[in-house]
């Protein structure tokens, strides 16, 4: 039978609105990193506890997409979505209207995960309706839904400025969420190829095989490294170079346009040539910039640094979520979940390696070290691992494909 081509087959008002769920979402996850600066004078705050307050988001997204990959499995993306966004609404209002200490900060903070956890229900419901050759592609184009990302860094800290107040940007969020909810409502679908929910005790055996944490922890470095680098620049580039909130915000918008849109070509790239392949430039890659970047070069050099290392933490969320479906295609839903929390996990870290090191070296040299270190490790792992996949895949009659492109139905041989 004859392949469809990318753009004769799927649902593409469902591919959209998964993509501006995901979109919207991401924009409100990350409110607090760019507004960090602002809220400081509102309440002061040493390097550590900067990090934190922009850190936990990172970490309530990541405890609460393994909640709705859960319900994604059982009552199908849509309604796990629509549950998403309804939810999402609560912190936004808490902060707008509610916030009088740090602490109260926190909670609001904490609970803004819930957009972060949009991932597991807005990739499978996009990915559900693609054959396995289009997942690298569909599920990028989704995924670039952490575009929003863009959006905040752009936009929070003038709009914070211009309305007297960082609270008057959580209460303006709710405009373009409850837009999104009634587009979201109409035109969204789920597949009708969409897998049957699994067992109980099914899920904890995804755990028990080697592969599911694999691709943990190859997400939790390139996701991690993006979604936190996305929340913490603003406090670098204010606190390294000077910066004022606004121009600082600006900086980091330049590095997150890079992570944003790049994603769907690593998708793309590793529908082409397979995601192992492209992981391992991409690796290599952001290993060498955070490597460059940990001598604090001169702000154009770094601007630069940042902008290529974020790049291929991008293309490497991609081609990490066009492996993901070849293996575990039935239990997209879950493993969309448990992967996207890992990765959830690694941008959690990355703001305290940094603010902590920050602390007690008075530099960022040691953090950024570290961090190009965790990459270099994922490459070490990768290269690992392709020579057991080979061995496995090929030792039942199939190709290794893993590590190529194109025609991927072996794969669960």
């Amino acid at each position: 039978m004859e392949k469809k081509s990318f753009w004769q087959s799927g649902h593409k008002p469902t591919l959209f609105s998964a993509f501006l769920y995901f979109d919207i979402s991401f924009m409100i996850w990350v409110l607090i990193g760019p507004l960090s600066v602002i809220i400081a004078a509102d309440y002061p705050m040493d390097p550590v506890q900067k990090a934190n307050l922009v850190a936990l988001p990172i970490l309530g997204g990541s405890i609460l997409r393994l909640v709705l990959g859960f319900l994604t499995d059982y009552i199908g993306p849509k309604r796990t979505a629509q549950i998403g966004m309804i939810t999402t609404i609560i912190p936004l209002v808490l902060g707008w209207q509610f916030v009088h200490s740090l602490d109260q900060l926190y909670i609001v903070a904490l609970l803004l995960g819930v957009a972060g956890a949009s991932f597991a229900a807005a990739l499978p419901l996009a990915g559900q309706w693609y054959s396995k050759e289009h997942q690298g592609l569909a599920m990028g184009i989704a995924g670039a839904g952490n575009s929003g990302t863009i959006f905040t860094t752009l936009f929070a800290n003038r709009l914070a400025q211009h309305f007297g107040g960082w609270e008057a940007v959580f209460g303006l969020a709710l405009i373009p969420i409850v837009l999104v909810f009634i587009f979201f409502t109409i035109f969204a679908k789920n597949s009708p190829n969409r897998p049957a929910p699994k067992k109980l005790t099914q899920y904890g055996s995804l755990l028990k095989q080697r592969d599911a944490w694999v691709f943990c922890l190859f997400y939790c470095v390139t996701f991690g490294g993006f979604v936190g680098l996305t929340n913490y620049l603003t406090i670098f580039f204010n606190t390294q170079y000077g910066l004022a909130p606004v121009k600082a915000a600006d900086f980091t918008t330049l590095c997150v346009i890079a992570g944003s849109f790049f994603r769907p070509v690593g998708g793309y790239l590793a529908d082409r040539f397979g995601g192992t392949r492209m992981l391992t430039v991409l690796y290599a890659g952001a290993g060498l910039m955070l490597a460059c970047i940990s001598t604090i070069p001169p702000l154009p050099v770094v601007l630069i640094l940042l902008f290529a290392g974020m790049m291929c933490l991008g293309m490497g969320n991609g081609s990490v979520f066009q492996l993901v479906p070849q293996r575990f295609g039935n239990e997209l839903g879950l493993m969309t979940g448990i992967v996207g929390a890992a990765g959830g996990l690694g941008g959690y870290a990355l703001p305290l390696i940094l603010g902590k090191l920050y602390q007690s070296t008075g530099a960022y040299t040691a953090g950024f070290l570290v961090l190009s270190g965790i990459a270099l490790a994922a490459l070490i792992l990768l290269y690992v691992i392709q020579f057991s996949w080979r061995k496995q895949w090929m030792g039942k009659g199939g190709k290794a494909l893993i590590n190529t492109g194109g025609d991927t139905s072996t794969i669960n041989a």
